[in-house]
């Protein structure tokens, strides 16, 4: 009978039936002591009282219990004692590998890999002393993001040993006299009641690999009767009598594991797996290696919704990872925001690397359970679809160094990556010891790709206690001086303490590590804005993209820095390189039309402040330059209404500045002085940046005021006025003789 939704079962609520099976039925439930989807297979009432169906289904529990692995199911929790008895498993979308074979032809390649997936699956079952004996495409699942999965261990067999040990003899004959298992994938020594062994899986996985290959499968005759005697007397057919592009090394391969003699057999699964992958990297016609690859998707790693503490660990070993493989000179990486679009999304992971434009695809899930932490991590080739790696790794979660450092190992193996001089000891550099430090810093990060205000007080202090726990960690010093710097960007900080600050904590992170490409980036940033030192900025920004071509920002602000020295075309080309390393970077899509801005073509700007806000509706600064830009060009009611959403959505201070300057160029002063007293009662309640108001004043055409306010701001060290001889806010001003002591350092061409 049925179970009808709300059902419970335990702590399992049942949501909808699945499908039947010869042992029982199979529901999607709930777990409500985990919050998370899960399966459950339910044993029907008539087969309970069955001692060999409720042995097989014991068994079923005890294999997969005693197995980890990500092509194996994985099982939660069981009830064996008192009925209805049931199995609560991971739960999967898709369709089984007989379903896949109906539907359509599998390309050799991918046939392939789903064998050597297969294999590795079976290595780790028997490395566990435990024999499957029902292998066929029924108990393989594809999932929708092309994992795979063996299923159904009801028929298997613990051994004491392996290799027919006296004493050792696992039947394949119930006690009944019939046949355990399916005939047609069924072993010779299965099919004649003998011991079972390693050989006789890999018998089974080989008509798998046959019938996927050829279409056809490799015993299948009339009655179950002839079959058996063709699987104990005949060979089939080679695979290249029904497929014609089959390399001869494949159909060899295959016709191993379908040898009569066990012995003859490959005897390892795990061989067999690696043999299956040396096939798919053979040389191609031009000589290269099928496995070569030159761009990686890192995709944001997943969470289970019983480890909501776990996400800003999932973000953390992505950006982490992201950041080590951007090192790599000979692999595009593309950036952390472009991928994080795709944060919380069920999408196809092949579909996303196409979107992105990648030959690879990195994916993963985090669960965690107090002290102990689970990662599984996949591999998946774009252009075919093939699964090149997978892994799961249950650890403490203080081996979070380790787990990262194999995958990063793994996945450069994998893509064959050509290592620069140096950058193999960077694939696995730790920059700190201590794992709560690090996941002090994950957590400071984490906050601060918020890039909202009060996340990034909040970040600051868990930088702060990273550097408590560890005083030599060099990223975590980096993160100090950029929320410091931010901070006062927004106007949340004085612009001379967060200066200071900066200055402090980027010369500790280069000290500590004088490689550090991202402290270099975080110093040019400081040059640019609190310092004034343009020239050394551009530097000091090249540098760091010399030690880290991948890093976006740093082209970003190595852009700033040649735009504000009057370089508009280089600044535009260093623009350009960030948008293709980070091509859904809010902010690098905004700040890349600030040449264009500076340089008065403001058609062209309009284009490319509209292009940031259709992309990012929610980003306030995109607004509030296209306002500004609509005012430049004497459009105040699109100005208004721009400025208007930037001062909804912004959570700056700033974003009044604006909407002040362009009510006093629109000719309503009323409405600009409102923003000169909202600007001044803010001020006596928090720090202000006094720039603000002198571009009220500016749009007002009070030159007095502006320039007063403007002077006092440089006395602050207001970051804002780096930009006093470039925005055209300054236009009607920046000819005063009053405002020439205010100087920034332009120096020599680097």
């Amino acid at each position: 009978m049925a179970l009808a939704k709300g059902t419970r079962l335990g702590p399992y609520e049942i949501l909808s039936f699945i499908g039947a099976g010869g042992m029982g039925d199979v529901y999607r439930a709930w777990d409500t002591r985990l919050e998370r989807d899960v399966a459950i297979k339910v044993l029907a009432e008539r087969l309970a009282c069955e001692p060999r169906s409720l042995a097989r289904f014991r068994t079923e529990a005890k294999s997969i219990a005693a197995l980890s692995h990500p092509n194996i199911l994985s099982i939660y929790d069981a009830e064996l004692e008192h009925p209805p008895l049931f199995l609560v498993t991971e739960l999967l979308e898709g369709v089984t590998l007989r379903q896949q074979i109906g539907r359509s032809a599998i390309p050799w390649r991918r046939a392939v890999q789903i064998g050597s997936e297969v294999a590795d699956g079976l290595a780790t079952a028997h490395d566990a002393r435990i024999i499957h004996r029902d292998l066929k495409p029924e108990n393989i699942f594809v999932t929708a993001r092309g994992a795979i999965k063996i299923l159904d261990f009801g028929l298997a067999r613990f051994k004491p040993a392996f290799q027919g040990k006296p004493g050792s003899r696992a039947t394949t004959v119930s006690e009944g006299g019939s046949l355990m298992g399916t005939v047609g994938y069924l072993a010779p020594e299965q099919a004649r009641g003998e011991t079972v062994t390693a050989a006789t899986d890999i018998f089974s996985l080989g008509c798998v690999l046959y019938e996927m290959v050829s279409g056809h499968r490799a015993f299948n005759l009339a009655s179950p009767a002839s079959t058996l005697a063709a699987i104990l007397n005949d060979d089939p057919r080679p695979v290249a009598d029904y497929v014609a592009d089959v390399p001869e090394e494949l159909d060899r391969w295959i016709g191993h594991c379908l040898r009569k003699d066990e012995k003859a057999r490959p005897q390892s699964a795990r061989d067999l797996g690696l043999v299956l992958r040396d096939l798919l990297a053979e040389p191609t016609a031009h000589g290269r290696t099928g496995a070569e690859f030159e761009s990686l998707a890192v995709l944001p790693f997943f969470t289970s919704a019983s480890s909501p503490d776990a996400e800003y660990l999932a973000d953390g070993i992505t950006e982490t990872l992201i950041n080590q493989f951007a090192q790599l000179q000979h692999l595009r990486v593309i950036a952390r925001s472009t991928v994080f679009r795709h944060k919380g999304k069920d999408a196809d992971p092949i579909e996303l690397g196409r979107e992105l434009a990648v030959s690879a695809v990195l994916t993963g899930r985090i669960f965690q359970r107090g002290d102990v932490l689970v990662i599984a991590a996949e591999l998946i080739n774009v252009r075919d679809g093939l699964h090149l790696w997978g892994q799961q790794y249950k650890r403490p979660l203080t081996d979070i160094f380790a787990i990262e450092e194999d995958i990063s190992r793994e996945i450069s193996e994998r893509l064959r990556v050509r290592f620069a001089p140096r950058e193999q000891s960077r694939l696995v550099k730790r920059y700190t010891e201590s794992p709560k430090a690090y996941q002090l810093y994950l957590k400071g990060r984490f906050l601060w790709n918020k890039r909202a205000i009060e996340s990034m007080r909040q970040a600051l202090r868990y930088f702060e206690q990273a550097v408590e726990e560890d005083a030599s960690y060099a990223r975590a010093y980096a993160g100090l001086a950029d929320c410091t710097s931010m901070l006062a960007i927004y106007g949340a900080l004085d612009p001379r303490l967060g200066g200071k600050r900066a200055r402090a904590a980027q010369e500790m992170a280069l000290q500590i590590d004088p490689d550090l490409s991202e402290a270099y980036a975080s110093r040019g940033f400081s040059l640019l804005l609190f310092d004034w030192k343009f020239r050394e900025a551009e530097s000091v920004l090249r540098h760091a993209v010399h030690l880290n071509s991948g890093d976006a920002p740093a082209h970003q602000w190595l852009g700033f820095a040649l735009g504000l020295t009057g370089q508009l075309e280089e600044a535009r080309g260093a623009m350009r390189i960030a948008q293709q390393l980070d091509p859904f970077s809010a902010s690098i899509n905004t700040t890349a039309v600030f040449p264009v801005y500076w340089a008065h073509l403001f058609e062209e700007a309009i284009e490319g402040f509209r292009a940031a806000v259709e992309l990012h509706p929610g980003y306030w600064m995109a607004h509030y330059y296209m306002g500004l830009t609509y005012a430049h060009k004497g459009e105040f009611g699109q100005a208004i209404l721009a400025l208007r959403h930037a001062a909804e959505i912004g959570d700056s201070i700033w974003r009044y500045s604006g909407l002040g300057y362009v009510y006093a160029q629109a000719g309503r002063p009323q409405q600009a002085r409102s923003v000169l007293k909202k600007l001044d009662e803010l001020g006596r309640h928090q720090y202000v940046p006094l720039i603000y108001s002198a571009a009220v004043y500016a749009g007002l055409g009070e030159t007095d005021q502006a320039v007063e306010w403007l002077r006092r701001a440089a006395e602050q060290r207001d970051w804002m006025i780096a930009w006093l001889h470039v925005d055209p806010i300054w236009d009607s001003i920046r000819s005063d003789p009053r405002l020439q002591g205010i100087r920034v350092d332009l120096g020599p061409k680097p």
